[in-house]
Protein backbone atom coordinates (compact mmCIF):
# COMPACT_ATOMS: atom_id res chain seq x y z
CA UNK A 1 0.00 0.00 0.00
CA UNK A 2 2.88 2.32 0.90
CA UNK A 3 4.41 1.65 -2.54
CA UNK A 4 1.17 2.57 -4.32
CA UNK A 5 0.91 5.87 -2.44
CA UNK A 6 4.55 6.72 -3.16
CA UNK A 7 4.06 5.80 -6.84
CA UNK A 8 1.05 8.15 -7.12
CA UNK A 9 2.99 11.01 -5.48
CA UNK A 10 6.13 10.43 -7.57
CA UNK A 11 4.29 10.13 -10.89
CA UNK A 12 2.26 13.27 -10.11
CA UNK A 13 5.44 15.21 -9.26
CA UNK A 14 7.05 14.01 -12.50
CA UNK A 15 4.01 14.94 -14.60
CA UNK A 16 3.95 18.43 -13.07
CA UNK A 17 7.68 18.88 -13.73
CA UNK A 18 7.08 17.83 -17.34
CA UNK A 19 4.48 20.62 -17.63
CA UNK A 20 7.20 23.10 -16.57
CA UNK A 21 9.70 21.68 -19.06
CA UNK A 22 7.10 21.86 -21.83
CA UNK A 23 6.32 25.48 -20.95
CA UNK A 24 9.99 26.45 -21.08
CA UNK A 25 10.36 24.81 -24.50
CA UNK A 26 7.30 26.67 -25.80
CA UNK A 27 8.47 30.01 -24.41
CA UNK A 28 11.89 29.68 -26.06
CA UNK A 29 10.18 29.85 -29.45
CA UNK A 30 8.43 33.12 -28.53
CA UNK A 31 10.60 35.97 -29.66
CA UNK A 32 11.91 38.42 -27.09
CA UNK A 33 13.79 41.21 -28.84
CA UNK A 34 16.96 39.60 -30.09
CA UNK A 35 17.46 36.93 -32.72
CA UNK A 36 17.80 33.32 -31.57
CA UNK A 37 18.04 30.03 -33.51
CA UNK A 38 15.17 28.73 -31.35
CA UNK A 39 12.86 31.17 -33.17
CA UNK A 40 13.00 28.82 -36.15
CA UNK A 41 12.56 25.58 -34.18
CA UNK A 42 9.01 25.11 -35.47
CA UNK A 43 9.94 25.56 -39.15
CA UNK A 44 9.44 22.47 -41.31
CA UNK A 45 11.13 22.13 -44.69
CA UNK A 46 10.05 19.90 -47.57
CA UNK A 47 13.12 17.64 -47.86
CA UNK A 48 12.57 15.52 -50.97
CA UNK A 49 8.87 15.14 -50.21
CA UNK A 50 9.24 14.66 -46.45
CA UNK A 51 8.47 17.45 -43.95
CA UNK A 52 11.69 17.78 -41.97
CA UNK A 53 12.66 20.17 -39.12
CA UNK A 54 14.89 23.00 -40.36
CA UNK A 55 17.71 22.11 -37.99
CA UNK A 56 18.03 18.70 -39.71
CA UNK A 57 18.78 20.19 -43.14
CA UNK A 58 20.82 23.29 -42.18
CA UNK A 59 22.85 25.09 -39.53
CA UNK A 60 21.12 28.10 -37.96
CA UNK A 61 23.36 30.83 -36.50
CA UNK A 62 23.04 34.34 -35.13
CA UNK A 63 25.99 36.46 -36.26
CA UNK A 64 24.54 39.44 -34.37
CA UNK A 65 21.48 40.27 -32.25
CA UNK A 66 19.26 41.12 -35.24
CA UNK A 67 20.25 38.58 -37.91
CA UNK A 68 19.73 34.85 -38.42
CA UNK A 69 21.74 32.96 -41.03
CA UNK A 70 20.74 29.54 -42.25
CA UNK A 71 23.48 27.54 -43.94
CA UNK A 72 21.87 24.57 -45.74
CA UNK A 73 23.88 21.36 -46.14
CA UNK A 74 22.70 21.21 -49.76
CA UNK A 75 22.42 24.39 -51.84
CA UNK A 76 19.36 22.95 -53.59
CA UNK A 77 17.48 23.32 -50.29
CA UNK A 78 17.65 27.15 -50.24
CA UNK A 79 14.26 27.71 -51.99
CA UNK A 80 12.62 25.04 -49.79
CA UNK A 81 14.02 26.67 -46.65
CA UNK A 82 12.68 30.08 -47.72
CA UNK A 83 9.29 28.53 -48.46
CA UNK A 84 9.26 26.73 -45.08
CA UNK A 85 9.99 29.97 -43.22
CA UNK A 86 7.18 31.78 -45.01
CA UNK A 87 4.72 28.90 -44.42
CA UNK A 88 5.60 28.97 -40.68
CA UNK A 89 4.20 32.55 -40.67
CA UNK A 90 6.71 33.96 -38.20
CA UNK A 91 6.64 37.44 -39.72
CA UNK A 92 10.11 37.07 -41.25
CA UNK A 93 11.17 37.89 -44.79
CA UNK A 94 13.95 35.46 -45.79
CA UNK A 95 16.54 36.48 -48.40
CA UNK A 96 19.27 34.39 -49.93
CA UNK A 97 22.71 35.19 -51.31
CA UNK A 98 23.11 31.94 -53.26
CA UNK A 99 25.01 30.33 -50.38
CA UNK A 100 22.72 30.76 -47.39
CA UNK A 101 19.40 32.20 -46.24
CA UNK A 102 19.54 35.44 -44.27
CA UNK A 103 16.78 36.80 -42.07
CA UNK A 104 16.94 40.32 -40.70
CA UNK A 105 14.90 40.25 -37.52
CA UNK A 106 12.96 43.53 -37.32
CA UNK A 107 12.74 45.28 -33.95
CA UNK A 108 9.49 44.58 -32.13
CA UNK A 109 6.75 47.20 -32.10
CA UNK A 110 4.85 47.86 -28.87
CA UNK A 111 1.76 46.18 -30.35
CA UNK A 112 3.74 43.07 -31.35
CA UNK A 113 5.31 42.91 -27.87
CA UNK A 114 1.82 42.87 -26.34
CA UNK A 115 0.75 40.09 -28.73
CA UNK A 116 3.81 38.02 -27.80
CA UNK A 117 3.18 38.61 -24.08
CA UNK A 118 -0.41 37.43 -24.60
CA UNK A 119 0.88 34.34 -26.41
CA UNK A 120 3.25 33.63 -23.50
CA UNK A 121 0.34 33.99 -21.04
CA UNK A 122 -1.70 31.48 -23.07
CA UNK A 123 1.17 28.97 -22.97
CA UNK A 124 1.51 29.45 -19.22
CA UNK A 125 -2.23 28.95 -18.76
CA UNK A 126 -2.04 25.69 -20.76
CA UNK A 127 0.70 24.51 -18.41
CA UNK A 128 -1.38 25.43 -15.35
CA UNK A 129 -4.28 23.43 -16.78
CA UNK A 130 -1.92 20.48 -17.24
CA UNK A 131 -0.76 20.73 -13.61
CA UNK A 132 -4.36 20.92 -12.39
CA UNK A 133 -5.26 17.87 -14.48
CA UNK A 134 -2.32 16.01 -12.91
CA UNK A 135 -3.70 16.97 -9.47
CA UNK A 136 -7.17 15.72 -10.43
CA UNK A 137 -5.78 12.40 -11.69
CA UNK A 138 -3.74 11.89 -8.50
CA UNK A 139 -6.74 12.69 -6.29
CA UNK A 140 -8.85 10.21 -8.28
CA UNK A 141 -6.19 7.53 -7.81
CA UNK A 142 -6.03 8.22 -4.06
CA UNK A 143 -9.82 7.95 -3.72
CA UNK A 144 -9.61 4.44 -5.21
CA UNK A 145 -7.15 3.27 -2.54
CA UNK A 146 -8.34 1.25 0.44
CA UNK A 147 -6.98 3.55 3.15
CA UNK A 148 -8.41 5.66 5.98
CA UNK A 149 -10.22 8.91 5.21
CA UNK A 150 -7.67 10.85 7.29
CA UNK A 151 -4.79 9.50 5.22
CA UNK A 152 -6.68 10.29 2.01
CA UNK A 153 -7.23 13.87 3.21
CA UNK A 154 -3.54 14.27 4.13
CA UNK A 155 -2.44 12.94 0.73
CA UNK A 156 -4.85 15.30 -1.06
CA UNK A 157 -3.35 18.19 0.95
CA UNK A 158 0.17 17.09 -0.08
CA UNK A 159 -0.90 16.99 -3.73
CA UNK A 160 -2.52 20.43 -3.42
CA UNK A 161 0.73 21.82 -1.96
CA UNK A 162 2.64 20.24 -4.86
CA UNK A 163 0.18 21.85 -7.29
CA UNK A 164 0.50 25.29 -5.66
CA UNK A 165 4.30 25.02 -5.78
CA UNK A 166 4.31 24.20 -9.51
CA UNK A 167 1.80 26.94 -10.35
CA UNK A 168 4.06 29.46 -8.52
CA UNK A 169 6.97 28.23 -10.66
CA UNK A 170 4.88 28.67 -13.83
CA UNK A 171 3.99 32.22 -12.74
CA UNK A 172 7.67 32.98 -12.12
CA UNK A 173 8.70 31.63 -15.54
CA UNK A 174 5.94 33.68 -17.18
CA UNK A 175 6.91 36.88 -15.32
CA UNK A 176 10.52 36.47 -16.44
CA UNK A 177 9.48 35.90 -20.08
CA UNK A 178 7.06 38.84 -20.07
CA UNK A 179 9.80 41.13 -18.72
CA UNK A 180 12.10 39.85 -21.48
CA UNK A 181 9.46 40.49 -24.16
CA UNK A 182 8.50 43.98 -22.95
CA UNK A 183 12.11 45.14 -22.51
CA UNK A 184 12.95 47.54 -25.34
Amino acid sequence: MEDEIQFILDSTEEAMKNALVHLEKKLVTIRAGKASPAMLSGVMVDYYGTPTPLNQVANVNTPDGMTLTIQPWEKAMIPEIEKGIQIANLGFNPMNNGESVIINVPPLTEERRRELAKQAKAEAEDSKIGVRNDRKNANTDIKKLDISEDLKKNLEDDIQNMTDEHIKKIDAILAKKEAEIMKV
